[in-house]
């Protein structure tokens, strides 16, 4: 398979957030995920509203819009590696973040899960040594394994899944 050419600082697929409050969240990445914001892409509608903003983190280029009127509510479901899961998550909660689970041992990894004050909800990862289990609990992963009980293949996994259903299900536009 043969991977598309893009130009420095981009990857192949690029996230595009549509928000309330562009350089709120602006703030909010470059402050919690140490990104960097790109001014050369600021551009502005005719409008006086965000058409194109871009905030690069780590090996990414995140591009923001402001959300027009009549345009509905969207929000980004991200995932993003970082070097210190507590430090990320400190800085998130002091910026309005809610935490929606907290840093969990995934598999030898450590993983939680954050919505900013613009409603997006991150899914935050502090790589560590994966350790799959390879003889055990396979059936689990599988189509025709039953899902209706995660705590089966972990407490961990269960508290993960279901912490993900509450917050989906409670989303709502800020703004409103």
């Amino acid at each position: 398979m043969s991977i598309p050419t893009a130009p420095e600082g981009y990857a192949t697929v690029n996230p595009f957030i549509i928000t309330k409050n562009s350089e709120e969240l602006t703030r909010f990445i470059v402050e919690v995920f140490d990104g960097a914001e790109r001014p050369e892409a600021h551009t502005v509608d005719d409008d006086g509203l965000l058409l194109q903003g871009e905030v690069v983190v780590g090996t990414t280029t995140l591009m923001l819009a402001e959300r027009k009127p009549g345009w509905p509510f969207t929000p980004s479901l991200l995932q993003i590696y970082v070097n210190d899961i507590d430090q990320t998550l400190e800085r998130a909660l002091a910026r309005g973040a809610r935490l929606i689970t907290r840093p969990t041992d995934f598999f030898g990894t450590t993983f939680a899960r954050i919505q900013d004050p613009s409603a997006n909800i991150w899914w935050v990862w502090q790589h560590g040594e994966m350790a799959w289990d390879q003889d055990g609990d396979a059936e689990a992963w599988t189509e025709d394994a039953p899902a209706e009980d995660w705590g089966a293949v972990s407490p961990e996994l269960a508290y993960i899944h279901d912490t993900l259903l509450q917050a989906m299900s409670t989303l709502q536009d800020p703004a409103a």
